[in-house]
């Protein structure tokens, strides 16, 4: 052995790991001392990091892997192996949230939320086309307000300069709305709309301009004048799944090998998972989906086909052969579920299978999962038949800032607008609007003032709107200035002189004055 009688800094020197099983020292040509104690160290090292994982999976499983999956989010091999162990757990990784997720994942033990099952949240930070000032500014929002209510309310409350189209289709089309508004197809088609709507509110705040639904924002929020395309139906389950894996790399709401399973009972089927735990040459049987395909041509000419192929526990890459390839190509089909024979075949510690037969799964996906959506109904028809209804009647409003003087004065042409003009034995009409003057100072902290306003436009209101031709407004003045609001056509009235004596009567100063002067600039 060797005393230390003194020591110095070396600086920079050569590291030397010497591996040998029994306790040496060697002196080297320059004097020094090497040792084989990295050995030692490195195992011991080692041991303890295995015994902390070890710990924290048996003790607190959801924790542990949310940490996993949130460490590996960039790698989808790996991260569908352990949503994959996490269902093994009977843990369920939830779709993101956008009222809930967090950055990263976060893990919700039942121990804490009171839930019959462990769930892990999917993070924002996963999900694709989603930045860090996407989420940062949603993050803000949320932590400022309470929670989102519809995906209006969102884009009214968040930075859009942060959050484009393209990041909010994203976050829809993984479910991330669901919780709010499960119908995905729907919110693509309101999407322009609404962030244009949300655009137009911002540069009026920047202003100062005031709209009714600001001031009544208790009873009637805000954001329920955002504009709405007429229904639609929602996408697919097979397309919904597809939208999944093509912007967070994997399915999260459901598999579609989940129903083709369920549904094709096949006793010797293995898993990718236990697959890869198999020795080298052994016969084994996937229930896949074809996830990828790579023709390829032979030295010789013939024709080949290298595939990547999945299940709801991984990936796996797969090799056709000529022969076997003339016998299946019909089946190779990309997001087809097969079930394929083969051997294992190991190659620096990466697994292929060699493919010696194929067979088509006899319930295909869209079969199998379309058969769980519900069926369209008579009274869904109703229903959608009302929504597009609604929608017509209920368009953003029309702020327009004039002097009351302007109003009656205003002698300019009408615009050429069938929602402008009535035609009464084959001429053309203004349209009218009966404009209620509200001064800012008599408006309640309360709602109650458009309660009363909305009770006596229900109250003169006929139910057809065919008959309803006069639109009503509100001039909200300070003295210095007067924000004209259009009410919704919902609020549209039939006869102008009772409705106009209904609000005399409980004391509101009422004007009437033409659609021309109304909308002109």
């Amino acid at each position: 052995m060797v005393k230390i009688v003194s020591r110095k800094l070396a600086k920079t020197e050569n590291v030397y790991d010497i591996g040998v099983a029994k306790d040496h020292n060697f002196v080297l040509a320059n004097g020094l001392v090497a040792s084989n104690c990295f050995n030692k160290s490195h195992s011991t090292a080692y041991a303890y990091v295995a015994y902390q994982t070890a710990y924290l999976k048996a003790n607190y499983p959801v924790e542990y892997m949310a940490a996993l999956l949130t460490a590996n989010s960039g790698d989808q091999d790996k991260v569908q192996k352990y949503i994959a162990n996490c269902h093994k757990f009977n843990i369920e990784v939830e779709p993101p949230n956008i009222n809930k997720s967090e950055v990263d994942f976060t893990p919700l033990p039942k121990v804490a939320t009171g839930e019959t099952k462990d769930k892990i949240l999917f993070g924002l930070s996963a999900v694709k086309n989603v930045g860090e000032g996407a989420i940062e500014a949603i993050l803000e929002a949320r932590k400022e307000g309470e929670e989102f209510k519809s995906l209006a309310d969102l884009c009214d409350r968040v930075n859009l300069n942060a959050l484009n189209s393209r990041t909010l289709e994203s976050l829809i089309k993984c479910g991330a709305f669901d919780k709010i508004q499960s119908n995905r197809h729907q919110l693509i088609k309101d999407l322009e709309g609404v962030m244009k709507w949300a655009q137009d509110r911002n540069k009026d705040r920047d202003i100062g301009q005031l709209s009714l639904f600001d001031v009544a924002e208790k009873t009637m929020p805000a954001f329920d004048s955002a504009p709405k395309s007429s229904t639609v139906s929602d996408f697919p389950a097979k397309e919904k799944l597809q939208y999944e894996k093509e912007i967070i790399g994997f399915y999260v709401s459901d598999h579609p090998l989940k129903y083709a399973q369920e549904q094709n009972k096949i006793s010797d089927a293995i898993s990718i998972a236990e697959m890869k735990e198999k020795k080298s040459k052994s016969v084994i049987k996937l229930l896949v989906m074809l996830a990828g395909i790579k023709p390829h041509i032979t030295k010789k000419g013939d024709r080949m086909a290298f595939l990547q192929v999945e299940d709801m526990t991984g990936q796996v890459d797969a090799v056709v052969f000529p022969k076997i390839y003339e016998e299946i190509k019909n089946l190779l089909i990309e997001s087809s579920l097969l079930v394929l024979t083969g051997k294992v075949d190991k190659k620096d510690d990466e697994n292929q299978l060699l493919v010696d037969g194929a067979d088509k799964l006899e319930k295909v996906m869209a079969d199998a999962v379309e058969q769980h959506e519900k069926p369209v109904t008579e009274l869904d028809n109703y229903q959608n038949e009302s929504r597009n209804e609604e929608i017509e009647i209920n368009q953003p409003i029309v702020e327009v800032e004039k002097p009351i003087e302007q109003l009656e004065s205003q002698k300019n042409p009408p615009k050429k607008d069938p929602e402008l003009l009535i035609t009464e034995n084959g001429s053309a009409k203004q349209r009218q609007i009966i404009i209620l003057q509200i001064p800012v100072n008599i408006i309640p902290e309360n709602d109650s003032l458009f309660e009363q306003i909305k009770a006596i436009l229900e109250e003169q209101s006929s139910g057809d709107l065919e008959k309803a031709k006069v639109a009503i407004g509100a001039l909200i003045s300070d003295g210095k200035q007067q924000h004209l609001v259009q009410f919704g056509r919902q609020f549209w009235v039939e006869d102008e002189e009772t409705t106009i004596r209904r609000f005399h009567d409980v004391g509101f100063k009422v004007q009437i004055s033409s659609w021309e002067a109304f909308a002109s600039k």
